[in-house]
């Protein structure tokens, strides 16, 4: 066996895509289905893209509007990171919230644009602790 794809619905694309690309994501694939009427983009990790059959995140973008829920019951993606310091301020430069700040330095979540969990694991062993996440609290749920 060997991991594929997972898959979540997003219901504006755009934002998504721009999330997903501030946490080193590409495009990889896209498919537009008029006749079913969705899109399918297929991102891979900036640092896994040269793999043969690299590890995906498949958005599902659907053309007519859907609601769906705050994303809680799906659970979470989970990536490794080089620097989950320095990516959470590039998160939150971006106007992203640190719904779980790394004060640990090891591990931090965010909610992309859909409500999906995103747990941001600092590869290796953890960093040292530092501020300003040292002190931060926990915003939202994550």
């Amino acid at each position: 066996m060997k991991y594929f794809h997972t898959m979540v619905r997003v219901s504006h694309l755009e934002q998504s895509l721009a999330f997903y690309g501030l946490l080193g994501l590409d495009e990889v694939r896209r498919l537009d289905n008029e006749q079913g009427r969705f899109t399918l983009v297929f991102l891979a990790a900036s640092d896994e893209r040269d793999q043969q059959q690299p590890p995906l995140l498949e958005l599902t973008y659907n053309w007519d509007s859907e609601t769906y829920g705050s994303g809680r019951n799906f659970g979470h993606l989970a990536y490794w990171v080089s620097d989950v310091y320095a990516l959470c301020q590039k998160l939150k430069q971006a106007g992203v919230v640190i719904n779980r700040p790394p004060r640990d330095g090891r591990m931090a979540f965010v909610r992309s644009p859909d409500g999906i969990s995103v747990e941001l694991l600092q590869q290796g062993d953890p960093l040292p602790a530092q501020e300003p996440w040292l002190s931060m609290g926990n915003t939202g749920s994550w």
